[in-house]
């Protein structure tokens, strides 16, 4: 009886610990590659790709990038595109990012530049200069975009603080 109750035991004590190994695993934050395109001689772009989720369970993609152009300061942009329909998206506001404290942050709609016909910008995208405000991005701290619309309430999409960690070295690129 001595023996089969250690076993028990035993068993016990390894099925808690496989618990916990498979718990870490499955918990652990998935960190997207930095991907690195050369877009043309001495042009650099890093970029990292998120599926963002609105208030609505809609998927958003999100794509944050830097770019470096011989002769140019380096530029950091944010692009948010939408499945079409989704929503339409007012580029004449900014986005807002607002951390889990309270602290907010606005960053300017660019999206005429992301087009190479001026007349024609999607309603489901949108690109923002995250440049001036990337570093005041607190790390470990989660974040909410608000999207502002033509068409419906705004769009909230929630960013873990891995994703803000993944912008923020963009910078080291």
């Amino acid at each position: 009886m001595k023996t089969f109750s250690r076993f028990i035991g035993s068993a016990f004590l390894l099925g808690m610990l496989a618990w916990v190994v498979t718990l870490n695993v499955a918990i652990a934050p998935v960190q997207a590659a930095i991907r690195q395109l050369e877009e043309a001689p001495g042009q650099m772009v890093y970029q990292s790709r998120q599926t963002l989720k609105d208030q609505q369970g809609n998927s958003w993609q999100a794509i944050a990038f830097k770019r470096i152009q011989p002769d140019k300061a380096a530029t950091t942009y944010l692009r948010l595109v939408g499945f079409p329909g989704t929503a339409e998206l007012d580029h004449s506001q900014p986005l807002t990012l607002t951390d889990s404290l309270g602290k907010t942050l606005t960053a300017k709609d660019i999206s005429q530049e992301m087009f190479t016909d001026k007349t024609q910008v999607d309603l489901n995208a949108a690109e923002y200069d995250l440049q001036p405000i990337l570093m005041q991005l607190e790390l470990g701290i989660p974040l909410q975009l608000s999207l502002s619309t033509l068409d419906q309430p705004e769009v909230a999409l929630n960013v873990s603080p891995e994703f803000v960690k993944e912008w923020r070295s963009l910078t080291d690129q």
